[in-house]
């Protein structure tokens, strides 16, 4: 079976030049974006104060008594995850560009998989060997946590924070149908408002099983994602301008459903404002990568905070608050945050080194090979 390829199509109305090659669309390092991976380590470090510095899970008590002051702008740092879906629109528009689908099936497990695995694993081992507070999930749902598919299926995940990475999937499925046809301008942009329309459909409708396909409470982030990597490959115009801008109107009513939810679980009343602002800042920063502003930013050590990104995402939640339970009345809180901060960024580190490349590698191997058997059968 082979997967029958697009009929040949422009990459782009004439008026807007295609400047992958030569001009401002060329990425850095290998295919990376080094502005892009500081960009992920920043929205990974503000989910990672939220959690630790916001929320009382790991302190038994409201944080706003431990962190008078610093409790207040960590309380907004759930918004990361919004900066996090905004670039991934950015990155898998990019990264997908010019592949089949078995490549950009292959892409996404060997991402995403064997970090997962090693977290879900590591995660319920702290809980089962050293934790008094929480109890692990029963073996069956750890097991079923493996697949990444726990969420609809209706089984709890081994970490809160796995919530978004059905999002992720979501994303992934949805701009596969672009994939397998070819992601050309033309249909990126389409994309974009489909998905727009069925979210602004979907949102007043009560079917979950569409709102958990459509994603219309985040779903803008990817868009606007999408649109400003158009910008950053052929050049800004004003339908790029306008998806963007729908995308960002959308978004940031969006996230006041969340905020509301935050005060809840942080147990203060916070001023509204920062969440537009930071929004809005999130967008400007994506629309500076976008029309080449950061271009001259290579630093090295950016990649390396944007490969621990993703292991220390999935490690530091759970872990993190069983250390300052432990811990919590015997040392310095903050010195206590940000040593162990620090630790889990130096296992991120090794994770990434020592176990998922390595790991992605091996996978990577196996599924090109079946990949390779499907077609030619």
């Amino acid at each position: 079976m082979s997967v029958a390829s697009a009929p040949p199509e422009p990459a782009a109305p004439a008026a807007i030049p295609a400047r992958t090659r030569h001009g401002r669309g060329h990425t850095q390092r290998g295919g990376r974006l080094a502005v892009l991976d500081g960009l992920r380590f920043l929205a990974a470090m503000l989910v990672v104060s939220y959690h630790y510095m916001g929320m009382p899970n790991g302190w038994g008590h409201f944080t706003k008594k431990i962190f008078p002051t610093i409790s207040i702008p960590a309380s907004y740092g759930w918004l990361g995850v919004e900066l996090f879906f905004l670039i991934s629109g950015f990155v898998i528009c990019m990264s997908a560009w010019g592949r089949s689908l078995g490549d950009f099936f292959v892409s996404r497990v060997v991402r995403l998989y064997p970090a997962y695995w090693l977290a879900v694993l590591a995660t319920t081992g702290v809980l089962a060997g050293w934790s008094r507070w929480d109890k692990p999930l029963p073996w069956r749902d750890v097991l079923t946590n493996l697949t990444m598919l726990q969420a609809p299926l209706g089984v709890g995940s081994v970490d809160g924070v796995y919530w978004t990475l059905w999002n992720e999937m979501m994303f992934y499925l949805l701009f596969a149908i672009v994939v397998w046809k070819g992601v050309t301008y033309r249909r990126a942009v389409l994309f974009c408002a489909i998905w727009t329309i069925a979210s602004i459909l979907v949102s007043g409708a009560d079917n979950p099983i569409l709102s958990n396909l459509i994603d219309p409470q985040y779903s803008s982030f990817f868009i606007g994602g999408i649109a400003f990597y158009l910008m950053y490959r052929f050049g800004q115009n004003p339908l790029l301008w306008g998806i963007v801008a729908v995308s960002f109107l959308i978004g940031q009513d969006q996230v006041y459903a969340t905020f509301h939810h935050s005060e809840q679980l942080i147990g203060r009343t916070l001023p509204n404002w920062p969440v537009f602002g930071l929004v809005a800042f999130f967008y400007l920063l994506i629309a500076a990568v976008a029309l080449g502003w950061f271009s001259a930013i290579r630093w090295s050590w950016l990649t390396v905070a944007g490969a621990v990104t993703y292991p220390l995402y999935l490690l530091h939640e759970e872990i993190g608050w069983t250390v300052f339970r432990h811990y919590g009345h015997e040392v310095n809180p903050l010195g206590l945050v940000l040593g162990t901060a620090a630790v889990m960024v130096l296992i991120a580190w090794l994770v990434h080194r020592m176990v998922e490349r390595p790991a992605s590698r091996a996978l990577r191997k196996v599924l090109l090979r079946a990949a390779d058997q499907i077609r030619t059968a």
